[in-house]
Order: structure tokens, then C-alpha cells, then sequence
């Protein structure tokens, strides 16, 4: 039998009696800990899958000890700059043991009920019928900016409008409006 348990932020496949590496987990030495994030079980080819996690299945797990990963260095350098940077960092991990895999404490989930309808529906399309009245000029505006300078130029010498070569198209659409 084995399962997928998330651990830590992490997704392992864990089997009875075996021992894994994973980020720090708190506790001392030896204590119990027990992950509900099993996320897929098989048990002689009957395979359970959770969405996203299976309810009421547990892995239970002793902490064997605490210690420090392989040092991973990172170098930084920039070519000709005379640039050069050395670090190093150690990763806090913990070794645990999968004492159990199986049903634990968690109840199953209830069912979700289908939520009521909505009943304020209609006042909703009352506001959609009243917002086109107060958009009819942004509609006019909307058209003008669509159009380029030269051709708000020619609107505005037909209208009669003066000081046209200094304006900028928002002036344009301004005075044209």
C-alpha cells in the first residue's frame, strides 16, 4: 500500500516503514505527527483519488531526527568586472518515518446544498435599462476619438470653430463637443 501525503508544501509518494526526507517539521525527536493532505491511496490496485484530498484518511509519521542537507554554494560573477561572489546555504530538513497509513480521526465531508436563487434579479435589469440613457454623449465622444486629427480638424472648420492648428485632439473633441 502506498499514498501521495503533501508534506510541508510538498507532494511525496510514502510507503509503511519508510523513511523520508523533508523540510524542517516542527517538534522534538521522536515525537508522533499525522498529515491529512492524502491526495491519492492505493491499496493492492484499488486506487483512491481526492478532489482534492481524501476525507478521513491519515499517515501517520514519527520524527527520527533533525538535521542539515548537503551545502549548495552559489556563485555569482559578472565577466570582466572583477565581480565574484561565493555563498553557501545548508537546508534545514527532518528525517521522518511513515509509522501508519490509514483511516484517522477526520469526519467525511456533508454534501453541499445547492444555493437559492436570487431573488434581486429584476431590480439588476431596471439599472441596465436606465444606463444607456446617461451614455448617449459618451457615445458621440467615443466617436470622435475614434476619428484622427486631420478629421477633427476639417469637422471643426465646418463648424466654424477658430485656433484649430494649435489644438491637440482632446481639445478638439472639447470644442467639437
Amino acid at each position: 500500500m502506498y499514498a501521495i501525503v503533501e508534506i510541508a508544501g510538498h507532494q511525496y509518494k510514502v510507503r509503511q516503514d519508510q523513511q523520508i526526507y523533508v523540510n524542517r517539521v516542527e517538534g522534538n525527536e521522536g515525537d508522533a505527527l499525522s498529515f491529512d493532505k492524502v491526495l491519492l491511496t492505493d491499496n493492492d490496485g484499488k486506487i483512491e483519488v481526492g478532489a482534492p484530498v481524501i476525507e478521513g484518511i491519515e499517515v501517520g509519521a514519527k520524527i527520527v531526527s533533525h538535521l542539515k542537507a548537503d551545502k549548495v554554494i552559489v556563485f555569482k560573477k559578472k565577466r570582466r568586472k572583477g565581480y565574484r561572489k561565493k555563498n553557501g546555504h545548508r537546508q534545514a530538513i527532518s528525517l521522518i518515518e511513515i509509522t501508519s497509513i490509514g483511516a484517522g480521526t477526520g469526519k467525511k465531508a456533508a454534501p453541499k446544498k445547492a444555493a437559492a436563487p436570487k431573488q434581486e434579479e429584476a431590480p439588476k435589469a431596471e439599472a441596465k435599462v436606465a444606463a444607456p440613457k446617461t451614455e448617449a454623449p459618451k457615445a458621440e465622444t467615443a466617436d470622435l476619438s475614434s476619428k484622427t486629427v486631420a478629421e477633427l480638424k476639417e469637422m471643426a472648420k465646418a463648424k466654424g470653430i477658430t485656433g484649430i492648428s494649435s489644438m491637440k485632439k482632446d481639445d478638439l473633441i472639447a470644442a467639437l463637443s
